[in-house]
């Protein structure tokens, strides 16, 4: 190179990179209140609720007044969607509960992201060579997260801290403990433990500069369920959170001015009066065979020996799954006990779909027929439960995604989100595309479409 046009070249460099550096895609902090209504921050002062830091995403971003979720409507089916971009049906996750038509596997739920079956935000941005931090987000256990503290637990004793040891990112506990104290247990869902999660969330952040990261809260669900959206302990925990998230996005900010901060939540809430446990006509129809007690153990519950049908509870409704779908006899039968059982009201069925309207809807392809409850009504917390109880809890969700109650939330904001902007109703799977353009990363299979 001549000597004399070093100067020129050199300059061109720097303001190449300098343009390089200008358009580069800014970090983004997600993080999912679990069951935050909309209308809780739309109508936040209508509804007696002070919530400053969320409420300011109103004036500085963008929202959605709406997010219509997919069916069902529970934690695990749509956190997937959050960070894929497409319904149940092409991710896989169609429930919280792992399919388990025996009764064998404890409870055990969908933690797993080696069940998901397209790609992620997290491979997209680590595809890109970005990090990724995640912490309590719904189906990552192994997830392609460079620091990761997944939601995965057992018991509820102090062996699942061993356990959420064994399958988070090494040594990240014991890092950020000597700085913070104790991570919360898994299975504890108090507005105190969620914001122990954010400070973590804040110092993986500061500390290891991560591309995206999800964050999961769960008290505000908890406590729904507990004590019924709206009460005054919901409210207390809504509000606790909010100072939660004021302080998070300014320990983000402060780290770093051009971070976007995405605040979603999976589905609403509706109060339950009712309890109906399916299971107990499936088995009185023979559609599921039940073990007799012995002399060994009388008292041992009964476990199920054979099934040509079963419900699969997702709160509000029941997916009905049969062991061969193709049997036309069988779905004959079964369609017969579901008209008859539509027809008692006692039971709160509000509309039964079949295959080819699951599949309309991106519900759960291994469903033969799906039974959406009326809000109110709920599944029973056990398939050995009566047939109509009084409710376990007071409030739930897994309704059809069409019910308003179940809307979810979506606020965003940062550099290049409109200030003020209002979205109206929304599809959930247009969330993770929008994340996706805002960290200048791909989702090829993604269905939803950027909100702007």
């Amino acid at each position: 190179m001549h000597a004399r046009r070093r100067p020129a070249f050199l300059l061109t460099l720097v303001l190449g990179l300098a343009a390089g550096n200008a358009c580069a895609a800014p970090p983004v902090l997600m993080v999912s209140i679990d069951g935050l209504r909309a209308g809780d921050v739309i109508e936040a002062k209508q509804r007696g609720l002070e919530l400053p830091a969320l409420s300011a995403f109103l004036r500085e971003g963008t929202y959605a007044t709406g997010v219509t979720g997919v069916t069902p409507t529970v934690t695990y089916p749509s956190h997937t969607t959050l960070v894929t971009g497409v319904a149940p049906a092409l991710h896989g996750i169609y429930s919280n509960y792992a399919f388990d038509p025996t009764w064998k596997n404890d409870a055990g739920w969908n933690w797993y992201a080696q069940d998901i079956r397209v790609g992620t935000l997290w491979q997209a941005v680590r595809d890109k060579g970005g990090k990724t931090a995640s912490l309590m987000w719904p189906v990552s256990v192994g997830a392609p997260v460079d620091y990761n503290l997944p939601e995965l637990w057992r018991s509820g004793t102090e062996d699942d801290r061993k356990l959420l040891r064994a399958v988070s990112t090494p040594g990240l506990l014991d890092e950020a403990g000597k700085d913070l104290g104790t991570y919360p247990q898994v299975k504890s869902y108090t507005a105190e433990d969620d914001a122990q999660r954010a400070r973590y969330a804040a110092w993986i952040w500061q500390h290891k500069h991560p591309q995206l990261l999800t964050l999961h809260l769960n008290s505000l669900d908890s406590t729904e369920h507990n004590y019924g959206p709206g009460s005054t302990q919901a409210k207390a925990v809504l509000t606790s959170l909010d100072k939660v998230i004021g302080e998070l996005r300014h320990d983000v900010l402060q780290s770093d001015p051009q971070a976007v901060v995405v605040i979603v939540s999976d589905h609403g809430f509706a109060p339950v009066q009712h309890d109906i446990n399916l299971f107990q006509p499936f088995v009185e129809a023979g559609l599921i065979t039940l073990s007799k007690p012995t002399s060994v153990n009388p008292y041992a519950h009964p476990q199920v020996t054979d099934w040509q049908a079963t419900p699969w509870p997702n709160g509000g409704s029941y997916a009905v799954v049969l062991h061969h779908p193709e049997d036309t006899a069988v779905q004959a039968r079964v369609r017969a006990l579901l008209d008859k059982l539509a027809a008692d009201p006692r039971l709160g069925i509000e509309r039964i779909l079949d295959a080819k309207q699951i599949a309309a809807d991106g519900g759960n392809p291994q469903a033969s027929f799906y039974i959406g409850l009326k809000p109110g009504y709920e599944s029973a917390d056990t398939p050995l439960a009566a047939l109509v109880s009084a409710p376990h809890e007071l409030g739930t969700h897994g309704y059809l995604r069409q019910h308003p109650e179940m809307n979810a939330t979506f606020l965003v904001a940062g550099p290049g989100v409109p200030a003020g902007k209002s979205l109206g109703q929304i599809d959930m799977r247009d969330i993770a595309p929008t994340v996706a353009k805002l960290l200048d990363v791909s989702l090829p299979q993604a269905t939803g479409k950027p909100l702007f």
